[in-house]
């Protein structure tokens, strides 16, 4: 059982990674991507193909005879489930989620952030709450559809952001299972500056413009 829990571990580990390359536009070279993952050259290729045939993953030609690799919808949301999968196995999943939420409260307040909405209830949520209370930030309430609860470690809890009638300089996303489509609506409303975002959510920032083309 044990042992399946390990390959399960390594195998989301593997997609996760060549779709977080993929995203970030580094699976041009395969070579590279390789070392990056730790794994032989044969299976980056096999991964790849394995994502396209899936619909993960599609490609386009580009100059000088290359091959340039892009995220498809349904890519977005494998990352999404993957990035799920591989912290329920991660036993570190505590000390990256206290380090990024530390490092983020203290630049935030570094800028003038005094208050944060929290963006969906998880584990990381809870972890955030601690960080930003030893980081002299405030936590103005949480955004949850469908809550079951009015209350989040005394914060009120809205069904969404049109409902929220409290201030807040800046919001976190917490949401492990729509990192990426909850990021992207942050950005598009509040502007990049105002949406803090944990690292091991592997999500990559980006201008409203950018993510328009």
């Amino acid at each position: 059982m044990r042992r399946v829990a390990e390959d399960n571990a390594e195998t989301s580990r593997i997609m996760l990674g060549l779709l977080d390359a993929v995203e970030q536009d580094r699976a041009q070279s395969q070579r590279h991507l390789a070392s990056e993952l730790g794994i032989a050259l044969g299976l980056v290729n096999a991964y790849l193909k394995r994502c396209m045939k899936k619909g993960l993953v599609k490609v386009r030609h580009a100059p000088a005879r290359r091959y340039a690799y892009y995220l498809t919808p349904q890519g977005f949301a494998e990352k999404s489930r993957l990035t799920v999968e591989y912290l329920s196995y991660s036993f570190s999943f505590f000390r990256q989620a206290k380090t990024d939420c530390t490092d983020l409260f203290a630049r935030a307040r570094s800028h003038g952030v005094k208050r944060v909405l929290l963006l969906g209830r998880s584990d990381l949520a809870e972890i955030a709450a601690l960080c930003a209370m030893e980081q002299g930030v405030g936590v103005a309430g949480m955004v949850e559809a469908g809550a079951e609860t009015d209350r989040f470690i005394g914060a009120p809890i809205f069904k969404d952001l049109d409902a929220v009638d409290v201030g807040y300089d800046a919001v976190l996303v917490c949401d492990v299972r729509n990192a990426h489509a909850l990021c992207e609506e942050a950005i598009a409303r509040f502007g990049i500056d105002r949406v803090l975002v944990p690292n091991l959510l592997r999500v990559r920032i980006r201008e409203q413009s950018e993510a328009a083309e």
